[in-house]
């Protein structure tokens, strides 16, 4: 870190978490996990980033983080619980949750429950809703307690320790990435692309078996 600040994306929640700590790490956490705007998780990269060049306890950060991921989605939970699908179809447009959106989310909770609550985790968007979709559709609570306790510890465990570990390098590592990113990126879509074309041939191919 040159100077002490943290590049790009980073520098934008610094005087932040200069200011307030291991409390905004875990209020952050908190308000995103059950559908908040706020960069929960920079913050949280962030966090351990300054762990990494000595300025904070990553296990601190670990557990404060931990705890905030664990309660956000139990209070989404809880909204899901007893707001229902009618409090989604109210408001879920303002996250992109159409109904169509929500009947297939309803649909991979009901068949694949406790794997979904894991891997929500890890996805962007799906994350923030990831409570109030157990809630709405009548996961049982703890169930969802323990398969989400269990997605929050690997989540923040998994981008602290990558936000500790780049510690003073961050700024080398974030340029690299930056001056590379759209390569990533590319090759990214194009194994997206490919493993949807094999998809559609598949289930085309099934059809034409069936028929």
């Amino acid at each position: 870190m040159s100077q002490g600040q943290l590049p790009g994306v980073f520098g934008t929640v610094q005087p932040i978490l200069e200011h307030y700590g291991y409390l905004a790490v875990g209020g952050f956490v908190l308000l995103e996990d059950f559908g908040v705007p706020v960069p929960g998780e920079v913050i949280m990269i962030a966090a351990a980033i300054f762990a990494g060049a000595g300025h904070m306890n990553i296990a601190l950060v670990i557990l404060v983080a931990a705890l905030g991921a664990i309660i956000g989605d139990n209070i989404g939970f809880v909204v899901g619980h007893f707001g229902g699908r009618p409090l989604l179809e109210r408001f879920g447009r303002y996250v992109f949750l159409t109904p169509e959106r929500l009947d297939h989310a309803e649909d991979y909770f009901n068949r694949h429950g406790g794997k979904i609550v894991v891997i929500a985790r890890f996805v962007e968007g799906l994350r923030q809703v990831n409570g109030i979709l157990a809630g709405t559709v009548g996961m049982h609570w703890l169930r969802f307690l323990g398969f989400n306790a269990l997605g929050a510890v690997l989540w923040v465990c998994w981008w602290s320790l990558l936000g500790y570990f780049a510690g003073q390098n961050i700024s080398e590592i974030y340029d690299a990435f930056d001056r590379y990113k759209w390569f990533v990126i590319g090759a990214a879509a194009v194994i997206v692309v490919a493993f949807v074309v094999h998809r559609v041939r598949r289930r085309q191919a099934s059809a034409a078996e069936t028929t």
